[in-house]
């Protein structure tokens, strides 16, 4: 049968709050995990990079595992893969409370939790794309905001999780939160099921009729069901088996653009968030306003994404969302340089204001574009393959490795604003033109 139509509701609200709730434990859960390190470090004797290899990991985890997360979604299907994938994440953080050592640290919490959430992120977003179509911009906005609302959540149940139970009791308690992603993957519903109980209907009532006369016309009506029984089997023999990942989306010339553009967006992206507070002390600010930044950012971060939702949905701007997520890196990448000399709180505050709102716009795009791109369809296999990518990114230029080396080095901020805010505005302006000079003329060759 052809494709369904996205019904831009009813059940759609369902899977999109799933999809909030997934995101905010993919993007969030890395980070909030950092609130037990320092107990780690007593506990196991270790540095504070030793433990920070768990948050590592489950982004390694989340990130390079996108091309199986795709096969196992073209083979089985969004909700199996969910379900299978909440009971891994929750059984990690389970497992992880009965640890000895570092190492196990690593195996429970950092990869089988970190493969946990990956096989819940990205089927949630693909069910979000078939049940959205005309709403997809909105969608896509109002499941990204629940990456700074989880944020801003966790990390306070996590202290308080610490100081009455410890580590090892908040651990299980935060696997038991995280069986929540399996009643996120039970609501996936596939539209295909509703598809077919209509057609079966049809099919029945069509049957029904032609049964009913009597004579040349119930003989007619034989003919044509077993002609139309012979025709389906006709059809059938020839079909060929699924794809497991579909390669031919890099023939697409706007997925090649996409791609590179948000590799290079990756590897400075990042970077102002966490050297914010540290940037914040070196100026002099106390550690308590210091800190109190990273909540302005999640704030403004959280009304942003499903603005910009709203933006990229209306009429005159949605046929252009790739120059639109192209505006927003620029702005995200031009806050990074003007920031560079900030050297009070008050020019820190404005910073953050408008990181958040940019901030904010790149993550309620990112998604929507890739969508655009390629398509429903296709979309399990690409948003497997940029992960991927994004991945090496990730490794090349690791934020929290690489940049505090470099500013141990240097003892100066303002070289790693600046390189990484240069990142950002390169990405933007190769997505920018390359889609104006590659995409548009390719449109208006006949």
């Amino acid at each position: 049968p052809a494709p369904v139509k996205p019904p831009d509701g009813g059940w759609g609200w369902i899977v999109l709050l799933g999809c909030f709730v997934i995101t905010g434990f993919s993007y969030a859960f890395p980070k909030a995990v950092s609130v037990y390190f320092k107990e780690l470090m007593k506990d196991f004797h270790v540095g504070y990079s030793d433990t920070a290899w768990i948050s590592s990991i489950m982004l390694a985890m989340l990130y390079g595992t996108g091309p199986v997360c795709s096969i196992m979604v073209n083979q089985f299907g969004c909700r199996p893969v969910m379900l299978i994938g909440g009971l891994l994440a929750s059984a990690g953080m389970i497992l992880a409370s009965f640890t000895t050592n570092i190492i196990e640290l690593y195996l429970t919490a950092g990869v089988l939790t970190g493969l946990g959430m990956a096989l819940n992120f990205q089927p949630s977003l693909i069910m979000l794309g078939t049940y959205f179509d005309k709403r997809r911009p909105l969608a896509n906005g109002l499941a990204a905001a629940g990456s700074p609302v989880f944020l801003s959540s966790l990390s306070p149940l996590g202290q308080v999780l610490l100081e009455k139970f410890g580590w090892r009791g908040g651990f299980l308690i935060m696997g038991g939160l995280l069986l929540n992603c399996c009643t996120c993957g039970a609501v996936m519903r596939p539209l295909d099921m509703g598809m077919k109980r209509k057609m079966g209907k049809a099919q029945d009532k069509y049957e029904a009729k032609e049964m009913l006369p009597i004579g040349g016309k119930s003989e007619e009506g034989i003919s044509t069901t077993d002609g139309t029984k012979k025709g389906k089997k006709a059809k059938k023999k020839p079909k060929k088996g699924k794809k497991l990942l579909d390669f031919s989306i890099f023939s697409n010339r706007g997925f090649i653009i996409y791609t590179i553009s948000k590799f290079i967006l990756v590897l400075g992206l990042f970077v102002p968030p966490i050297l914010l507070v540290n940037y914040a002390k070196d100026t002099g600010v106390p550690d308590t306003e210091a800190a109190f930044l990273l909540s302005i950012i999640g704030f403004i971060d959280i009304f942003a994404r499903p603005a910009c939702g709203m933006v990229a949905g209306l009429k005159w701007v949605r046929p252009h969302v790739a120059y639109l997520f192209s505006f927003s890196m620029l702005f995200n990448g031009l806050t990074d340089i003007c920031s560079a000399r900030a050297s009070n709180y008050t020019g820190l505050v404005i910073f953050c204001v408008f990181f958040g709102i940019s901030y904010g716009m790149v993550g309620a795009l990112q998604f929507e574009v890739l969508m655009a791109i390629v398509g429903s369809q296709k979309f399990s296999s690409a948003i497997g393959l940029v992960l991927l990518i994004e991945a090496f990114a990730v490794l090349i230029g690791p934020p929290s490795a690489g940049r505090c080396r470099l500013v141990d080095a240097l003892k100066n901020y303002e070289v790693i604003f600046y390189l990484a805010g240069s990142e950002v505005v390169l990405s933007a302006l190769f997505l920018g033109v390359a889609s104006y000079c590659c995409l548009n003329r390719g449109k208006k060759e006949p």
